[in-house]
């Protein structure tokens, strides 16, 4: 009897294998968890190996779907290239894309436009928070891709540099505050740990007035007069100003965009996804 790998089979448990639980890849697929679980046993039946342990936290591979798994993601990977390629129409699906706030005010509509024009049949779904949570959900590998924040400065993997500037209210001299009054994204974020040690390495007083993952309430708190603020050049809002260093406002770094990948194997789509960012990036 000739046996062959089928294709939703093979994508239905490369969906299991990576959200860990039949409810997240239930939704991923557009399956209900019954059908899942259906074609887990068929496909377990088709190879007379187990693939999967079921427990109370979720479910985790065997060796054999270890195996499996490395398998899939190649063949599907091929699959889907082929069938774009060949077609004419494009690669499909949904791709799940993490950006800092101030990445997306600055180059967010851009790349899903220009990706758009490509793609149609292409869903983008984009989650925005500072680069430790995007790093934390590709772990999680409820992220396929992201684009994040770093200090270094890797040939090929640093997309563009971003140089980290002083933000105030045009109408205000927020920066004349004693102690000097912030407003900052999360402590371990790159901008406000680069403003505090800029700042006490030069012995300048100041206190966080404010801080929050929110790009949108810090720029309140700046528009406000209340507070100066770190951001990457490239998210300036036109109504506020940058601020020229000084003796009271120390020369910041400037910061990588990199993409990083949920999984070290991307599918067809989250690889064109990244290639379509290492073109438009640089650029924008």
């Amino acid at each position: 009897m000739t046996r062959h790998l089928d294709i939703d089979l093979l994508r239905s448990f490369v969906a299991i294998a990576e959200t860990r639980t039949l409810g997240r890849a239930a939704a991923r697929v557009g399956r209900t968890q019954a059908a899942l679980s259906m074609q887990v046993k068929k496909l377990e039946a088709l190879l007379e190996q187990p693939l999967l342990n079921r427990g109370a936290r979720g479910v985790t591979l065997t060796l054999h779907g270890e195996r499996l798994l490395g398998h899939a993601r190649v063949i599907l990977r091929g699959h889907d290239t082929a069938l774009a390629d060949l077609s004419g129409a494009g690669l499909a699906g949904t791709l799940r894309f993490g950006c800092p706030d101030d990445y997306a005010a600055a180059f967010l509509p851009h790349i899903l436009r220009s990706f758009a024009g490509r793609h149609p049949q292409v869903f983008v779904e984009v989650f925005c928070a500072p680069t430790p949570r995007l790093q934390a959900q590709l772990q999680q590998h409820t992220l396929d891709l992201a684009l994040i924040s770093t200090v270094g400065d890797e040939p090929g993997v640093v997309l563009r540099r971003e140089p980290l500037v002083w933000v105030g209210n045009r109408h205000d001299d927020a920066a004349a505050h004693e102690p000097l009054r912030l407003a900052l994204a999360d402590p371990d974020t790159l901008d406000h740990r680069a403003a505090s040690q800029c700042l006490q390495a030069a012995g300048v007083p100041y206190r966080v007035a404010y801080a929050s993952a929110s790009m949108a309430g810090l720029l309140a708190v700046v528009r406000s007069g209340q507070a100066i603020a770190v951001l990457t050049q490239a998210a300036v809002p036109p109504d506020l100003q940058i601020l020229a260093p000084g003796e009271r406002l120390p020369a910041l770094p400037a910061v990588g965009l990199a993409v990083q990948y949920g999984l070290p194997e991307p599918s067809a789509l989250v690889a064109e996804f990244a290639e379509h960012l290492r073109r438009i990036v640089p650029t924008l």
